[in-house]
């Protein structure tokens, strides 16, 4: 795979915004491929009575997500070298075909000279950012 040359990448430079609808499908297909089976993410009932505002989204997943817009833009999933985030706020995901739709952007926030790159990302739903401070490095080409 190619990745974006580091001579390409500045500082502050935008990562192009992505949507993407998390669905109950797309959690029970998460469940099963990470084993994480927690009823929270698939029992309307038990999430309601933990006190969650209803059938969640994966962390992970969600995480993932984020990680999949960098790595779409450097080219290459390899090239990333680092994860940080925290949970900080749960996704409802209705059951209605629809499902949550997150906001996914990303920018650069340091370009060091050994070729990494950090990158800011942001993950919204509703208007609300979902995870705290999650960032990326990534090694550019």
């Amino acid at each position: 795979m190619s990745r974006v040359p580091a001579s390409k990448v500045t500082k502050g430079d935008e990562l192009p915004a992505k949507q993407v609808r998390v669905t109950r499908d797309n959690l029970v297909r998460y469940a099963g491929a990470s084993l994480d089976f927690n009823p929270i993410h698939w029992n309307e009932k038990f999430a309601n009575e933990v006190g969650l505002p209803g059938v969640i989204a994966h962390g992970m997943l969600t995480m993932a997500l984020a990680n999949e817009l960098v790595s779409d833009w450097v080219g290459d999933p390899g090239a990333i070298v680092e994860t940080t985030t925290k949970f900080t706020r749960p996704v409802p995901v209705p059951n209605d075909g629809e499902g949550a739709l997150l906001e996914i952007t990303g920018k650069v926030t340091d370009v060091s000279e050994d070729g990494t790159a950090k990158v800011a990302i942001t993950v919204s739903f509703e208007g609300q950012s979902v995870l705290g401070r999650p960032t990326a490095m990534v090694r550019l080409g």
